[in-house]
């Protein structure tokens, strides 16, 4: 048996084992993995701000409208652990670049559509086109790069996960604006096309090739009780403005019950030696991904849902357009795009405590733009808090890109899709709860107070609390690492999983 080698890269991957020599292209072929996930991810938030419009020229209900935004969400998550399984098994290039032309295909049909039932059923697919590329983005990652070069890629991924989700009201206004007519909404899925053509010829060039001895097999029950459990879960959620969560309670303990039975059933494939859809030894036995899934999952929660209340805040509120909206946060898409690849340098040398500091700098600069926005002129308000904004985006610049990389540096690169695509489910479990319940929260607060400011504030605080929790969590395996620094056993040399890869 070959012994693991202890690299800087905090992979540990088996030298020997791994084969692994760099790829000339490996850098060119990331920006084309890159764009792809902005655009899948940018699509998340980007229809948000022109829901008006194409529930006013499709003639759609409110509940209709809203599924342009749940179902893309819903179908997105459904697929992601399920398709990093298949792209370990089987080839991640190949299923990268079928999602990538599903996902331009897809998004022309959106902006063609003719009528809401149509554009609704070409989102879930869409959707689902995007949740079988994303996990192909990580592990191609850890594919691609070993040592510093991976804390470096990394810190470009977490760049374009935290900017896409920033950036979309903005983006999404801004198309609103150079567009013209009713009809200008369309342009918001039509300019997924070129684009995502260009991608794809450049990924059949670049990406690289793996030569595989035999196919893998795909866990069938697996997938059906993972796939259960999700929906379960998150149907609820995306049904939340049309009173899904009251009407839809029994889900939840529904999906719990097919979660569990998926856990175990995991389990028994491991004792049979078995290829499971998602190992449990992820969990337990390779350092720093159970903490820095829930890191994630709990990031996320606020992350994603107050942007939504900002939107609601300014447009509704200040009575603001998408693109005034969409400007009034952008110092938060600035700070964290220019801090995560600075983060990304970083990590290797400083580890964890960049995403302890960084979960502190969003914690204080989101409650000082509450405090801001609460106190100082309405006509000034944005603007006087942007400052403050921009520390919590540098903050967050230093959240999601080190978080992505230590939880996924120990990770076998034979089971990179699947531990990303695990990672990115829980990450948009933790969106949908935040789209659901802050939103909530700030019409709750608002029919009660008939005040957007204390609105606001309430659905921040709500944030807050989330990301307090995140980083409790995160500041727990900062101290567990430095305890284990200082003269504990490596316990990932020795885990089961890099056994078996040995």
């Amino acid at each position: 048996m070959t012994r693991s080698a202890s690299t800087a890269d905090g992979g540990r991957t088996p030298a020997a084992t791994d084969g692994y020599e760099p790829d000339p292209r490996r850098w060119r072929a990331l920006w084309v993995t890159l764009v792809a996930g902005f655009m899948s991810l940018l699509d998340v938030t980007i229809v948000a701000v022109a829901l008006p419009t194409i529930q006013r020229d499709l003639h759609a209900t409110p509940a209709e409208v809203q599924w342009v935004v749940s179902g893309y969400a819903l179908t997105f998550a459904l697929a992601l652990v399920t398709a990093g399984r298949l792209g370990d098994a089987l080839d991640r290039r190949r299923i990268f670049l079928l999602a990538l032309s599903g996902f331009v295909l897809f998004s022309a049909a959106c902006g063609a559509a003719p009528d809401i039932t149509l554009l609704v059923l070409a989102r879930l697919c869409q959707g689902l086109a995007a949740g079988c590329m994303a996990p192909q983005n990580s592990a191609l990652i850890q594919q691609m790069f070993r040592g510093a070069e991976r804390g470096r890629a990394f810190g470009f991924f977490g760049a374009t996960v935290g900017i896409s989700s920033a950036i979309g009201p903005i983006t999404g206004g801004a198309i609103l604006a150079l567009a013209s007519g009713e009809q200008g909404w369309r342009w918001i899925f039509y300019v997924n096309v070129p684009i995502g053509l260009l991608a794809v010829l450049l990924g059949r060039r670049l990406l690289p090739r793996v030569r595989r001895s035999g196919r893998g097999r795909v866990d069938v029950v697996g997938v059906a009780l993972l796939g259960a459990g999700v929906l379960a879960l998150m149907y609820p959620l995306v049904q939340a403005d049309s009173g899904g969560i009251g009407r839809l309670w029994w889900l939840f303990p529904a999906a719990a019950v097919l979660l569990v039975g998926f856990v175990l059933w995991q389990r028994r494939l491991v004792a049979r030696d078995a290829q499971p859809l998602l190992d449990p030894r992820l969990f337990t036995s390779v350092r720093g991904y159970a903490v820095g899934a829930g890191v994630g999952t709990l990031y996320f929660i606020g992350f994603s849902g107050v942007w939504l209340v900002f939107a609601l805040f300014y447009q509704h509120g200040l009575g603001y357009s998408p693109l005034m909206s969409g400007l009034a946060v952008t110092a938060f898409a600035l700070g964290s795009a220019s801090a995560a690849v600075l983060a990304g340098r970083l990590v290797e040398r400083f580890g964890r405590v960049l995403t302890v500091c960084g979960l502190a700098g969003v914690i204080a600069g989101l409650g000082g733009t509450a405090l801001l926005l609460w106190f100082a002129p309405l006509g000034i308000a944005p603007w006087v808090a942007a400052p403050v904004l921009f520390l919590g985006g540098i903050g967050s610049g230093f959240v999601v890109s080190p978080n992505i990389t230590m939880t996924l540096r120990d990770v076998p690169v034979r089971m990179a899709g699947a531990a990303g695509g695990a990672l990115q489910t829980g990450q948009r479990l933790g969106a949908a709860v935040g789209t659901a319940a802050l939103p909530g929260l700030f019409y709750v607060v608002l029919g009660r107070s008939g005040d957007y400011r204390t609105a606001l504030v309430a659905a921040l605080a709500a944030a807050l609390l989330g990301m307090a929790a995140s980083l409790a969590l995160a500041a727990f395996d900062w101290r567990r690492d430095r305890r284990s620094r200082h003269g504990c056993p490596d316990e990932v040399a020795n885990s089961p999983v890099h056994a078996r890869q040995t």
